[in-house]
């Protein structure tokens, strides 16, 4: 059995919380709960021939005023960077995270998930200009927490990338 912890990175109520909810339960909630320190979870999952426990680290989202630990980092194997789609103020925290986590763990693994699709008219960022702005990552997917469009896809195509390390 493998086991690798995996983060999950982003500011505020960019869906965090409701992507693992998602992944791990098949259950979403409108209500806006607030991540307080670290919540843990786990997911098993068959990917190529291996069992792979996923240890999944949601972590309170960062702003001006909070910022994540090193300490909360150690150990990673790799994460998920999570932009909300319909701010783009999101994807500049998650260019800060990517070199902040970076300078910490070092080069593993990591995608980028451009959450709420399901708001298609709200929708304010440019898949293609992501994609060329982090060019380093596993992959950028659009995702919504909502419907489960893209989810499970994010978490097996991060996987692969671990195992083939």
């Amino acid at each position: 059995m493998i086991q690798k912890k995996v983060c999950l990175l982003g500011g505020f109520a960019v869906g965090k919380t409701s992507l693992v909810s998602r992944f791990v339960r098949s259950i979403f909630s409108d209500k806006y709960l607030t991540t307080v320190g670290v919540k843990i979870d786990k997911k098993l999952m068959a990917v190529d021939g291996h069992d792979v426990t996923l240890v999944l680290w949601d972590l309170y989202g960062q702003d001006e005023f909070q910022s994540i630990q090193e300490t909360q980092l150690r150990g990673t194997a790799a994460y998920l960077l999570v932009v909300d789609g319909t701010r783009p103020a999101t994807l500049e925290t998650a260019h800060d995270l990517q070199q902040r986590t970076e300078r910490i763990v070092g080069t593993v693994p990591f995608m980028v998930v451009l959450n709420k699709s399901d708001l298609a008219a709200e929708w304010r960022l440019d898949d293609s200009a992501v994609a060329t702005s982090f060019a380093r990552s596993a992959g950028v997917v659009r995702a919504s927490a909502k419907t489960g469009d893209g989810v499970e896809a994010a978490f097996v195509t991060l996987t692969r990338a671990m195992l083939a390390r």
